[in-house]
């Protein structure tokens, strides 16, 4: 079974990766790795702290001489803005100067946002001070995400499968064709949206916000290819395929809906026009693909197609109007260095999080002790 665990705190030394289950004889393209890294750090409307971070994945086990062992994988990624925060985000008790004490007093937050964890977990975890919150809440943690879905990417490869993600909305603007994807132009694009017209709208759309001190949201398409039939199962709940991405993908930072197929579009549509008909042609084919590329729970062997709402980012330089957690008075809600518009990136960490899903679901089929193994299951008549 493929599972990572993620530690660390969005100012604290790094973020680390624990990864189980990978196979043995997987060769890592640490190159790949931190390509996904740099993907998530990109787009338009990105804060001042991608200026300050370039995000580098530092294997330290698991993998010998550029190949997995079969052992658990560590990765570490440094923060670099560390320098800046080592007294207040110290793990130890620092020494108590006039300085240290300043320091620390500075980065104390008790002024709560609307629309973060901030209220919830302080009520939760019984802290006085927001930091203790927000460090760890922060999207920051989705570049160990990232890191973790690079290397289960890195094995789906291995049997042909892709997966990719492109913009198709931010604010109110939206792509005129969902239809017409292309990787490359998505990969050049500042915003990864492969619709220029709507490219240059959104970017106004982002202008504006900025300008006013607010924020905005959208959605993101991801479709993977070359799946095969019969990932997922339909005899338990918790094995449902669509049911296990959405999950992961709802789980992203900000992200408040899931989209498979035509998702929502299902509501207004009658039965002849929403489900994929079948036809036979030396192989199984269908002409539409509504369904997403999954029928209950069960991959079909079309591509798999995934849609992700992003809400818009809840620190504001013109912040809401809320409550301090401590003096229970009204104060404007706190500001931290943020992003005016994170879509493009909510995509690529998106795409990462649906691969650990999908090689869950492979490894069921064909097993994952070694990637030579894999292989020979893999082109058995069974799972074609």
């Amino acid at each position: 079974m493929f599972r990572f665990l993620t530690a660390g705190e969005s100012h604290g030394q790094s973020l680390n990766i624990i990864i189980d289950g990978v196979p043995a004889g997987l060769k890592i393209d640490f190159d790949f790795v931190n390509n996904e890294l740099a993907r998530r750090q990109k787009g338009y409307g990105r804060g001042g702290r991608m200026k300050i971070e370039t995000d580098k994945a530092i294997f330290k086990s698991g993998v010998r001489l550029g190949y997995t062992t079969g052992a658990p994988i560590t990765i570490e990624i440094v923060n670099k803005d560390w320098s800046n925060w080592e007294i207040p985000m110290s793990v130890n008790i620092p020494e108590k100067t006039k300085e240290n004490t300043e320091l620390i007093e500075q980065k104390t937050i008790t002024n709560l946002r609307p629309g973060h964890a901030d209220f919830g977990g302080a009520i939760k975890y019984n802290q006085k001070d927001v930091r203790n919150i927000l460090e760890r809440s922060s999207a920051r943690e989705t570049a160990s995400r990232v890191a973790a879905g690079a290397v289960a990417k890195l094995i789906l490869k291995e049997f042909g499968i892709e997966g990719f993600s492109h913009v198709v909305q931010i604010g109110k603007v939206k792509i005129s064709d969902y239809t017409n994807f292309d990787f490359e132009i998505a990969e050049q694009s500042e915003l990864r949206c492969c619709d220029k017209i709507a490219e240059k709208n959104m970017k106004k759309e982002i202008d504006n916000a900025k300008e006013n001190g607010d924020t905005l949201g959208g959605k993101v398409e991801i479709i993977f290819k070359n799946l095969p039939v019969g990932l997922g199962s339909h005899v338990q709940w918790d094995r449902k395929l669509d049911g296990l991405i959405s999950q992961a993908v709802m789980s992203i930072q900000a992200v408040k809906a899931v989209e498979i197929g035509i998702g929502v579009g299902a509501a207004e549509t009658s039965g002849k026009e929403t489900h994929d008909e079948i036809f036979y042609d030396d192989k199984f084919y269908r002409k539409t693909n509504n369904a997403g590329g999954i029928e209950g729970g069960i991959t079909n062997g079309e591509d798999l197609i995934v849609k992700a709402t992003m809400k818009a980012i809840p620190t504001m330089k013109t912040p809401l109007n809320s409550v301090n957690l401590i003096t229970k008075e009204p104060y404007q809600a706190h500001f931290e260095r943020s992003d005016v518009c994170a879509v493009p990136a909510c995509g690529v960490v998106a795409e990462n999080m649906i691969a650990t899903v999908l090689v869950n679901a492979l490894f069921e089929r064909i097993g994952s002790d070694n990637l030579e193994q894999m292989k020979r299951n893999y082109k058995s008549d069974s799972v074609r």
